[in-house]
């Protein structure tokens, strides 16, 4: 048993290093506010919820990195409702050409200030929900901040990591108060 835990924490641990990612996880429990720089996104939508068994969102963005030669990055994210997932594209991969097409969306996002909790353990949306209570008690506490946009999951890793070794996180877009305009450039 400990020689398969110990390959299970091997492989977990090369498979998180073998992807560029577009930010530093955020700790296990705890909630951080961030600053995520501008990014390329590739974006697959689905009607029903993100957590629908067989939506094919991943599908669909595996094979438009694969016709385009792209690299995989680190994390996903996710729209909860309607679903929505979001590979980014890597600094290495920014230059090719590559444009949207009937299943994939390539859009540019803007810098972005959020509130994130970390998470460990499989992706549901009742861990989802319990974490965005978390986020949403925490703008309740830190009246300088308010919301400015919807909720969202960011998921680190693939399929094959068994759900106790997940790390995922709830992202909440945030601004401060009474300003309408870019977020502050310094991380909190």
């Amino acid at each position: 048993m400990k020689y398969i835990l110990t390959l299970i924490l091997l492989f977990t641990h090369t498979f998180c290093q073998a992807y560029d990612s577009m930010h530093e996880k955020t700790p296990v429990g705890e909630i951080k506010v961030l600053e995520l720089p501008e990014r390329i996104a590739l974006q697959s939508s689905f009607d029903g919820s993100y957590f629908e068994d067989n939506n094919g969102l991943f599908r669909k963005l595996f094979r438009f990195i694969s016709a385009n030669d792209l690299s995989m990055t680190t994390p996903v994210e996710g729209d909860i409702n309607p679903g929505k997932m979001r590979f980014f594209v890597g600094q290495s991969d920014r230059n090719k050409d590559f444009q949207s097409n009937k299943e994939v969306e390539v859009k540019k996002m803007k810098p972005r200030l959020v509130v994130a909790i970390g998470i460990r353990g499989g992706y549901s949306s009742e861990r989802f929900f319990k974490h965005l209570d978390q986020l949403e008690n925490w703008i309740r506490e830190n009246d300088h901040y308010e919301k400015n946009g919807n909720a969202y999951g960011v998921y680190w890793n693939g399929p094959f990591i068994p759900g106790p070794f997940k790390r995922s996180e709830v992202h909440l877009p945030i601004q401060l108060k009474n300003k309408k305009s870019d977020p502050p450039t310094t991380k909190k």
